[in-house]
């Protein structure tokens, strides 16, 4: 291979590299948006979520530079294989990324409501809880995903149930204080977007995981995922009255 072939290939290197540096940055970004709204909701902190809410526009601005760089590499290099999986896996998963930031801030700007209505205790263990599942497997999706890890993105697949326990426990908990008291009505409420929006970044970050497993080994994880939301057909006990 001469010198002007070497100069190529190293510049691809660099490229697919540089694809990875923008994951991570945005990935470092999401995960920082998640574990913010957890925190300023468990400790009823309005201005933390305040902050949450207006600082979603560089996970956007990232997503769009993932997209561009991608596209460019398509157009120019021609990838294959493994290389090309790659650049698609990219742009998916910085897809993903940018849901997850929207959930987040979604979160934070329902914590603020939450943060001024009467405090159901209770459920806060159950909302640390899940954000803390949510936040191992967003930070776990993330890392296979830059390293091209599929056995820790198979690791994350599995991990996605735990998440539904919770959020379907919660679920339970936040309908029972409603109709316990109808003033805990407004709080609840928002408390159930709330835990949606946990249970659909958990989600994203299997959507993550699939698509890292595919890019490295080429074939798909089961279309079926280890998924238990029951929150559909939950029953609650009405309290005798």
């Amino acid at each position: 291979m001469n010198n002007a072939s070497n100069t190529i290939v190293k510049s691809y290197g660099e490229e697919l590299r540089h694809l990875r540096e923008l994951l991570a940055r945005m990935g470092g970004l999401a995960e920082r948006q998640v574990a913010d709204a957890a925190q300023a909701l468990v400790q009823r902190d309005a201005a933390a979520a305040g902050e949450v809410v207006g600082r979603d526009g560089p996970i956007d601005a990232l997503e769009r530079e993932v997209e561009a760089y991608c596209v460019r590499m398509l157009a120019l290099r021609s990838p294959m294989a493994a290389d090309l999986r790659l650049i698609i896996a990219a742009m998916k998963a910085s897809q993903d990324l940018e849901r997850i930031g929207d959930y987040a801030r979604n979160a934070a700007k329902r914590a603020i409501v939450v943060s001024q209505q009467p405090s159901l205790g209770g459920v806060v263990t159950s909302f640390a809880a899940m954000a803390q599942l949510v936040q191992r497997n967003l930070k776990d999706a993330i890392d296979a995903l830059v390293n091209d890890d599929a056995e820790a993105a198979e690791r994350v697949w599995n991990n996605d149930a735990p998440v539904d326990d919770v959020y379907n426990g919660i679920f339970r908990q936040v309908l029972t204080y409603m109709m316990e008291d109808p003033r805990n009505i407004t709080a609840s409420t928002h408390l159930l977007f709330i835990a949606k929006n946990f249970e659909r970044i958990g989600d994203h970050a299997t959507n993550i995981a699939e698509t890292v497993f595919y890019a490295v080994r080429g074939v798909t994880l089961p279309e079926e995922r280890p998924k238990a939301d029951t929150s559909h057909s939950a029953v609650v006990r009405v309290p005798a009255g």
